[in-house]
């Protein structure tokens, strides 16, 4: 999880780790999964680092979000906000999913519940009726529990661990020893 502690969280929220945590070990070609507020912001993410599968996927092709969930979390609020502006402008109703087929893996996002979105990364080769199928089953068990007080609670709990965490080290620089002509 982007927060690896749950210490410290309420049951409703440690339940929503547990169920991402389930998410990500139980279905195969899964790179990364984040849940998205309705106003864009990152409640809670998968760590990629977690994942074998993910950490050779990433080793392999460099593939998906370069940076970090926030990166992930962006993409899927802008997906979010573009289907519900299209649904709307065609008078479809409301979005349930949207998937994105890429030559080198695949995207989904599925509303939650009060505009919160889940959005998964999967490998080139995951199985998409897979990945649908328990990505409705989160949704079905979160969705009740995502409540404002939650969503609360997991933004300052990415903020806390966020504050903690250390800042990266720059790179070395590398020195010319060659002469210049």
């Amino acid at each position: 999880m982007t927060a690896p502690s749950t210490f410290g969280l309420s049951s409703e929220a440690r339940n929503l780790h547990w169920l991402l945590t389930n998410l990500v070990e139980e279905v195969p070609g899964l790179l990364s999964v984040a849940v998205v507020s309705s106003d864009g912001l990152l409640l809670i993410s998968s760590d990629p680092g977690r994942n074998e599968e993910a950490r050779e996927a990433r080793e392999a092709r460099r593939t998906g979000p370069k940076g970090s969930a926030a990166d992930l979390a962006t993409i899927v609020s802008g997906i979010g906000s573009l289907t519900i502006g299209a649904a709307k402008l065609m008078d479809g109703g409301a979005v349930k999913q949207t998937m994105v087929a890429m030559d080198e893996g695949s995207l989904f996002v599925m509303s939650i519940s009060d505009g919160s979105l889940l959005g998964v990364h999967g490998s080139p080769d995951c199985d998409m009726s897979v990945v649908a199928y328990h990505m409705a089953l989160f949704v079905g068990r979160a969705g009740h529990v995502l409540t404002p007080e939650l969503r609360i609670e997991l933004r300052k709990s990415l903020e806390t661990e966020s504050e903690t965490q250390p800042e990266p080290e720059p790179e070395p620089e590398i020195e010319s020893t060659g002469s210049a002509r």
